[in-house]
């Protein structure tokens, strides 16, 4: 017989495979209300003077990239900042670690997004041999002081963690692989992922367990359920905030004026038009 550990474990398991998939319409209804509400949030975000970061984590193929978009779609990307950083180049290789993304942080009045964030170094850098064991345990060492000092700063700091089963990971590689819109999605080292899936899940246990503290805990988004996962991680956030609806004041449509009128389309006479193929 099994420990209660390991029937609770099978118990989750199952209850997750058993659960319907979300249809289009609900899930699209559901995903409209919050983003309703992320706008009210980006309102109180500008009116207060706010200021927040937001890390996605997480798995190559895990799902960060989906959320973010939702997010995104319909806020100014002048409040919800997106950073997207690219590998470092030879210069920022010899800069203190965290200092290319200090660059990124935010103003008063936004969120920045970090599509993936200094815990590179406890990742992907460390089991792919970017760095060395005696620069990722500096990084230990550090990060928590680092993090510490962002918070006292007065910025918010909210971390998540999106994880996927190696089953749905390869399933999201192949369809990657298959559809054409999404080669670009693909890289060497995403394959390497499936690979090194074991030396990936200790790198992630020894970051989560080193890196969450009370002021700055991990929050786990499990994603094999990519509709699931974008309407509880964004409802989440929404929840990270206190905030207040910022009363929306209608403006009056001003009249065109007519004093200097004249027919601006007959204007365009002559010009360059796009082809109308549609």
């Amino acid at each position: 017989m099994g420990s209660k550990g390991e029937k609770k474990k099978a118990g989750r398991k199952k209850q997750v495979v058993e659960r319907k998939k979300l249809t289009t319409g609900v899930y699209e209804k559901e995903l409209f209300k919050l983003q309703v509400e992320l706008c009210s949030l980006q309102e109180w975000v500008k009116h207060s003077g706010t200021r927040a970061i937001v890390i996605f984590e997480g798995r190559d193929a895990a799902g960060k990239g989906g959320v973010l978009k939702r997010i995104t779609d319909r806020v100014s990307p002048r409040v919800f900042r997106l950073a997207a950083l690219p590998a470092p180049s030879d210069r920022e290789k010899t800069q203190f670690y965290g200092q290319r993304y200090i660059a990124h942080f935010p103003a008063a009045g936004e969120i920045v997004l970090f599509d993936r964030s200094w815990y590179n170094r406890a990742g992907i850098e460390r089991v792919l041999g970017f760095c060395t064991e005696e620069e990722v345990e500096r990084f230990f060492e550090q990060i928590t002081l680092f993090e510490n000092m962002v918070l006292a700063s007065g910025i918010r700091l909210i971390k998540y963690w999106f994880e996927v089963s190696f089953e749905e990971q390869q399933r999201r590689f192949r369809g990657r692989m298959e559809d054409p819109t999404k080669h670009w999605k693909l890289s060497p080292t995403d394959l390497e992922s499936q690979r090194l899936w074991y030396e990936y899940s200790r790198a992630r246990d020894e970051m989560l367990s080193r890196t969450h503290t009370g002021t700055a805990p991990w929050y786990i988004v499990p994603s094999d359920d990519k509709k699931r996962a974008r309407l509880n991680c964004i409802s989440h956030l929404l929840a990270q905030f206190s905030y207040e609806k910022i009363p929306f004041e209608m403006p009056e449509m001003p009249k065109r004026k007519t004093k200097h009128a004249y027919d601006d389309q007959a204007s365009l006479d002559g010009q360059n038009f796009v082809p109308e193929k549609y």
